[in-house]
């Protein structure tokens, strides 16, 4: 009885988002004849016009209450979007459930950038966060924070995805602890699949985890990992996209109308360090020989610093808002937090396409390395293979238009979105397919 006022409930609700969704149509999106506009004084059409937004486009004295009725349309429009898919979620039967132990900053990237979970309390220092998700047919569960230690937490499910830091010794030590917890609760059944996403080294020496596959006699079911993993075979070991630097709090950015339209006013941006002996080097050197680190933000330190203050985490994001490329010099891994954080603002990754040393390579399905998982997905990225280029890329950068500009961002922040919801839907499918019962017999 219960179950079928639940169905109810949830039928009436999809029922009004549907209405909701269609109301929003007629009154904000269709199309609409505009009011007889006042006639102006005559002016000059070879002279200056004061309000020329975008090149061509003839000026529009309503434009500000135009863009600000289409983007609260826009935001009535995707929030019956998300009601109606929230309705549809709960009417499907949840097949699968699983708990998600963050203990790498990279779960943060998994939970609120490729799921689209939220977190609660908001505070980041808080001692424990926790979120719920449904999505198609699985049900997620997240937890992370200090407090979050083997044993002293509640395990809700038999399926559990361990996101873990395996960087450095100390991580790995750190790691083979929570790998070891999950082995206990294997054996006492308290637990019965396991998945893993890895923050692999950067040089791809990930040997230790081996022991723990179930295809070496161990217990964990599928392997996610960074960079371009030689052992990546699209069966039980998949590579996971590095993306955003969470552990400085970097945000889930939305895309604004600023953001796409407004003209930028550098051509590039680069804050980081630059290393003795580096292609970096040689990127500054090309830029100040030129003149260019005039045209670019540009603010280089000798040393890495793992934490940002306010101010310069805010300079470096106003960067990106404010640059139509950010060049990504490797560091000891051609791939880097820089290249996600770009992509967030719409401002195009100049990448050095460069293998860096190390035991990272290409594997038996992608043969594009470095970047490979990137390259496969077609990101409109800009690579080249020496800074030497790099000149040649900003003179054709200064004769494009600003429409062009806006096309590209357009592009770029669309193909972002779609990377992230792809990957969303292949970590769903891969668990659902690795840890649902097989029914074909």
């Amino acid at each position: 009885m219960r179950g079928a006022r639940r169905r109810l409930c949830c039928a009436f609700i999809l029922a009004y988002g549907l209405f909701s969704l269609y109301a929003a149509y007629t009154v904000f999106l269709r199309p609409r004849s505009p009011p007889a506009a006042p006639r102006l004084p005559h002016r000059d059409r070879h002279g200056p016009r004061d309000h020329d937004a975008l090149g061509n486009e003839e000026w529009n004295p309503w434009e500000g209450e135009e863009r600000s009725e289409l983007a609260a349309a826009q935001q009535r429009y995707e929030a019956s979007l998300k009601m109606i898919e929230n309705a549809r979620s709960h009417l499907e039967p949840t097949s699968l459930r699983v708990q998600i132990w963050g203990k790498a900053a990279i779960g943060l990237y998994l939970w609120q950038h490729i799921i689209g979970g939220n977190l609660e309390p908001d505070d980041v220092t808080a001692q424990w966060r926790e979120g719920s998700q449904k999505a198609g047919k699985t049900y997620f569960s997240f937890i992370t924070g200090p407090s979050v230690v083997p044993g002293y937490f509640s395990v809700e499910t038999e399926n559990v995805v361990l996101v873990l830091n395996g960087r450095e010794k100390a991580k790995i030590t750190y790691a083979t602890q929570w790998l070891r917890y999950a082995q206990a609760l294997i054996e006492t059944h308290k637990i019965r699949r396991v998945a893993v996403v890895l923050l692999g080294n950067e040089q791809c020496n990930n040997e230790w985890i081996h022991p723990y596959l179930k295809r070496s006699g161990g217990f964990v079911n599928l392997l996610f990992v960074t960079y371009d993993y030689a052992l990546v075979n699209e069966e039980d070991i998949f590579q996971w996209p590095l993306g955003v630097a969470t552990y400085r709090n970097f945000p889930v950015v939305e895309p604004s109308w600023p953001m796409l339209r407004d003209p930028r006013p550098y051509l590039c941006n680069f804050l980081g360090t630059v290393y003795k002996n580096s292609s970096r080097e040689t990127l500054m050197e090309i830029l100040k020989q030129d003149g260019l680190d005039k045209l670019c933000w540009i603010a280089a330190r000798e040393q890495w610093q793992p934490q940002e203050t306010n101010e310069s985490f805010r300079n470096y994001q106003d960067a990106l808002l404010q640059s139509d490329l950010t060049l990504c010099p490797v560091g000891i891994n051609t791939e880097c937090y820089r290249i996600y954080e770009a992509c967030s603002y719409g401002s195009v990754p100049v990448i050095e396409d460069a293998m860096t040393p190390g035991d990272c390579g290409n594997s038996s399905m992608y043969h594009s390395a470095p970047l490979q998982l990137l390259k496969t997905m077609g990101a409109p990225f800009i690579f080249i293979k020496n800074w030497k280029e790099l000149p040649a890329v900003l003179e054709k950068e200064k004769k494009m238009s600003l429409e062009e500009k806006i096309q590209r961002r357009k592009k770029l922040l669309e193909w972002y979105r779609n990377f992230k919801a792809w990957m969303r839907q292949k970590f769903i499918n891969t668990l659902e397919n690795s840890f649902l019962p097989n029914d074909k017999g």
